[in-house]
């Protein structure tokens, strides 16, 4: 097997992928997150059932790993995932993209990556992803990258005031089975204890895209056709969510402003364990109907 070497630049081009939506990838979605939005398989306000708005939640590592990651692969971590989302697709049609590195930056003690990726239903854009994922400088083999009683500490931030609106939160225990149906079949970090250690971890590591589509699940529920037609998320993933642990994905509507004809909300989201630990903080934004 040839050495991995650092071929990471901006400007590189990562290729295509072509995707069904028909019932069975759908079903799939809905095993892999338990989310089990009616609108995926019967009637919605699109003319019949809607492919989920995250339904390629993890696309970027679908592009073949040595053509965008770094050779440090222990304790590498996603830190970052944005989304927009332009338009619905009907389940059935199907889906194409193509990725590229945009940028690449160093972030503490970390060299990251960032992969974009665009979905297109023939020749439309119906949303784009960016993921920024991040690799140690100095690698220690010997050493835990993220220690499970060591969340990491964010400096306190001033209060803000009190919300327009708190949405229902969506709250999901994230055992071993469902790490293996997000991020399976094949045994790695995010499903697999003995495969974890080897990369610096304690513990099973959830990957960091099944809460993002926790979030998007709250997000459908509350805002619906506006969520899939202008829809945006940006989020940091900022502490580890072990295998087995329940969390909460939790969302509040900070603002509502004009746009054009319409009115866009935004929100603070973000998702938490039991003792309040925020594995995931940021902000998104959907139109109002």
């Amino acid at each position: 097997m040839a050495e991995w070497t650092d071929d990471s630049y901006v400007g590189k081009y990562l290729g295509r992928h072509d995707y069904a939506t028909g019932v069975e990838a759908i079903a799939g979605y809905i095993a892999a997150t338990r989310d089990d939005n009616p609108w995926y398989t019967g009637p919605s306000p699109f003319g019949g059932a809607v492919v989920p708005a995250l339904f390629l939640h993890s696309e970027q590592y679908a592009f073949a790993l040595r053509d965008w990651y770094l050779p440090k692969l222990y304790g590498n971590l996603h830190i970052r995932q944005d989304w927009d989302l332009f338009q619905p697709v009907k389940a059935g049609e199907p889906l194409w993209t193509h990725g590229m590195i945009v940028d690449r930056y160093t972030w503490r003690d970390r060299d990251v990556v960032v992969n974009e990726f665009s979905i297109f239903n023939g020749d439309v854009m119906v949303a784009r992803g960016r993921c920024h994922q991040s690799f140690l400088l100095d690698v220690d083999p010997n050493a835990t990258v993220v220690g499970k009683d060591k969340p990491r500490a964010k400096p306190a931030a001033e209060e803000p005031g009190a919300p327009l609106e708190v949405l229902e939160p969506v709250e999901k225990v994230v055992d071993l089975d469902l790490c293996m149906a997000f991020s399976g079949p094949k045994k790695n970090y995010h499903n697999d204890r003995e495969e974890a250690k080897k990369l610096g971890f304690p513990d099973v590591v959830v990957q960091g895209t099944m809460s993002t589509t926790f979030i998007s699940e709250m997000l459908t529920k509350r805002f619906g056709a506006g969520f899939f037609r202008g829809g945006r998320m940006s989020l940091n993933l900022t502490n580890v969510l072990w295998a087995g642990e329940t969390v909460t994905a939790r969302g509040v509507v900070r603002e509502i402003l004009p746009e054009g004809p319409h009115r866009r909300a935004h929100l603070d989201v973000w998702t938490e364990k039991p003792d309040g630990t925020k594995t995931i903080k940021g902000t998104a934004s959907a139109l109002l109907t």
